[in-house]
């Protein structure tokens, strides 16, 4: 069973990435793969990788609610009694894997980033101490819990196919809500789109103070193209935080990634991995982004960058 999250009428990509992850782990124990699609009416469900797809699309005016997520979820592992759930690494993920758990008495196994199948008991490969280490584990015989770090598998490509697809009322679970839930907050408006840019030049704890940030924004603003930066860069304020790319930012995958100064700590990797080429600018030739990119350099930051601006200002 795979939880589903959707926006602007599409499945999200760690979505994509699950039932990927799904598909294998169904196929080597021989058994349906199963999407639940929370709290999204207009999603295209034809094609979408999964023998089955239930949804629980109408939380009403109250809007999305874990208290009926949970029960609604809880629900279907009661009907179905699947041996596998996952879920995505993130608010909903985490919010929903921690309660089922619970009710269900389930093994649960956080940060997954890789699962098998070995003589019909499913492997489970965790993240310990932000990715410093992998810890693997053997998720039991039983009902078990998947909570995945979103790319941590290539995203299914949709194709066309069957799927049963059940829409559930969710009027019951509304009625006994022990929790009513207060006013919505939607976050200030930023105008800066890191997500969608193609290019982004990203910048790290290397550039030592806020003041040097004008020597990569310049470079930036000549390419026409977003700065993105890690975590460092946001929590001492020197930008704001629609800025920051990684687990606790956003993630994204540019077809080219420029960083300078970013050592490339997990938090920070598990962002922008994903990208289709990554350049990367650090002193420290042991810096653990040089593991990811495709290309990189020992060379000071502040004497290649004003180069690079020369270079395409020409």
């Amino acid at each position: 069973m795979v939880v589903l999250e959707a926006t602007a009428g599409r499945l999200s990509d760690v979505s994509l990435e699950l039932i990927s992850l799904g598909k294998d782990v169904a196929n080597s124990l021989g058994g349906p793969l199963v999407g639940v699609l929370i709290g999204a009416s207009d999603v295209a469900l034809t094609a979408v990788g999964c023998d089955i797809v239930d949804c629980y699309v109408d939380f009403g005016t109250i809007g999305y609610s874990s208290e009926m997520a949970v029960t609604a979820l809880s629900a279907r592992v009661e009907a179905i009694r699947p041996r596998l759930l996952l879920a995505p690494t993130g608010t909903l993920g985490l919010d929903l894997c921690s309660a089922l758990s619970v009710a269900f008495d389930a093994t649960l196994a956080s940060y997954v980033v890789g699962l098998s199948v070995d003589a019909g008991r499913i492997q489970a490969t965790s993240q310990l101490y932000g990715g410093k280490l992998l810890a693997d584990c053997d998720l039991g015989d039983g009902f078990a819990i998947a909570c995945v770090v979103p790319g941590s598998a290539v995203a299914l490509q949709l194709g066309v196919g069957d799927v049963e697809v059940s829409n559930h009322s969710l009027d019951a679970i509304v009625g006994s809500l022990a929790i009513e839930p207060g006013i919505r907050h939607e976050p200030e408006a930023s105008g800066v789109d890191i997500v969608a840019a193609e290019l982004l030049v990203s910048v790290g704890r290397g550039i030592g103070a806020s003041a040097n940030l004008e020597v990569v924004q310049e470079l930036a603003d000549a390419l026409g193209v977003p700065m993105s930066a890690s975590r460092p860069v946001i929590d001492q304020g020197w930008l704001p935080k629609p800025h920051q790319v990684g687990k606790s930012g956003k993630k994204v995958k540019p077809k080219v990634y420029l960083s300078f100064g970013i050592s490339g700590a997990p938090e920070h990797l598990e962002g922008m991995r994903q990208s289709e080429v990554i350049i990367a600018c650090n002193t420290d030739p042991n810096a653990p982004i040089f593991k990811v990119a495709h290309y990189g350099t020992t060379l000071d930051l502040f004497d290649l960058v004003p180069e690079l601006v020369e270079l395409v200002e020409g």
